[in-house]
């Protein structure tokens, strides 16, 4: 019997954008997020910390902007390790990109602020408090939307090294947020047959899942989307990255996902998918 659950260490990897302008883009994410360019093959850019990728940026200039009520992604949800290599990031992206903020919130399991990119893809960036902090009741993690008041928490946390543009600290993809059709549809493919489990909803409105008792690997909202139906290709989301354990975790989602026939891609090293919208998963394993 194929295990219905993903592993407990499974974790984001990197996403992909399709963006217009791959200069601007690059600078965005490098020069303001904080991240380091880690590899570039023509049209293509990844930028991360490390030997991980965070953001793959993949040139198609001659892509249409998705309209806003379309399927794909809400946002990047982009981790630092502590509050002040937050602070720093935030930082130089409000100091870089004075319009891009769009809103900053305690969500009791973390503090998180948001913007967006120069192509209007949305970006988190968010520390985690400690789990021993997080609540849950009847199986659903306790999360809200408090104030959260930007220039306090800049106030509280920059350091003389953020403030001069290093200090960005670990920094890696902690979750994705998708925009959907609906919201039952999502539960279904996400949680029955990818193997996510639920971990908090907002009805009829958002659903959010994880592995291994994370607050949210992942969230589908209807905020925007509402009704909308399979994707074309366009700028903005090209690909979302879901890293396994190991191959026998990989073997068992194949097998997980043959059994529901879901069509997918495989390679032996990746396993490939579209969600019901046609985002586009792609499994590893670690």
């Amino acid at each position: 019997m194929t295990p219905e659950l993903l592993a407990a260490d499974t974790a984001m990897g990197a996403v992909t954008l399709n963006v217009a302008d791959l200069d601007a883009m690059t600078a965005y994410y490098r020069d303001a997020v904080g991240l380091d360019v880690l590899a570039t093959d023509g049209p293509r850019v990844a930028l991360g910390r490390g030997a991980r990728s965070v953001v793959v940026l993949e040139h198609s200039p001659e892509l249409r902007h998705a309209a806003p009520h379309e399927a794909g992604l809400f946002h990047t949800a982009i981790l630092f390790d502590t509050k002040a290599a937050l602070a720093a990031a935030v930082y130089s992206v409000a100091r870089q990109h004075p319009g891009s903020f769009t809103g900053s919130s305690d969500h009791l399991v973390s503090n998180a602020f948001y913007f967006n990119d120069p192509e209007g893809n949305g970006v988190e960036l968010y520390w985690d408090r400690d789990r021993s902090e997080w609540s849950w009741a009847h199986g659903a993690i306790e999360m809200s939307t408090l104030y959260l008041d930007p220039n306090a928490f800049l106030n509280e946390n920059l350091t003389e090294e953020g403030m001069s543009g290093a200090g960005f600290g670990d920094a890696r993809v902690g979750h994705i947020h998708l925009s959907v059709g609906d919201v039952d549809t999502a539960r279904e493919f996400y949680v029955d047959r990818l193997g996510f489990a639920s971990t908090a909803e907002i009805p009829r409105t958002a659903v959010f899942v994880s592995a291994g008792g994370y607050h949210h690997h992942m969230a589908m909202n209807v905020w925007n989307s509402r009704g909308a139906g399979r994707r074309q290709r366009t700028l903005g989301l090209g690909r979302v990255d879901i890293v396994l354990p190991g191959s026998d975790d990989l073997g068992e989602l194949g097998e997980r996902m043959a059994h529901y026939g879901v069509p997918t891609r495989d390679d032996g090293l990746t396993l490939e998918f579209d969600d019901p919208w046609a985002n586009l998963i792609r499994a590893r394993s670690a």
